[in-house]
């Protein structure tokens, strides 16, 4: 009988700060349009003023650019 296959690690641990972005949900989506909604439900938030880290890849840039007057996106703090 062959020996079983190693497994490949698919996802390699990064830096917190390589390849991510925070964004604040900054205004509330309640007279938005619903695809507006979905958007904001999508990245993760559950509530206003709430602070979330994704992967910068650009699905998620495409979504803070849709809905770019309920979200912005928060620099790091520099350090020093």
């Amino acid at each position: 009988m062959p020996a079983p296959k190693a497994k490949k690690k698919t996802a390699e641990k990064k830096s917190a700060a390589a390849g991510t972005i925070q964004i604040k949900w900054v205004r509330s989506a309640i007279a938005a349009p619903k695809k507006h909604k979905l958007v904001v439900k999508g990245l993760g938030f559950t509530r206003l003023n709430q602070v979330v880290e994704r992967q910068d890849t650009p699905s998620i840039r495409g979504m803070v650019a849709a809905i770019p007057h309920l979200v912005k996106i928060v620099e790091p703090a520099a350090k020093g």
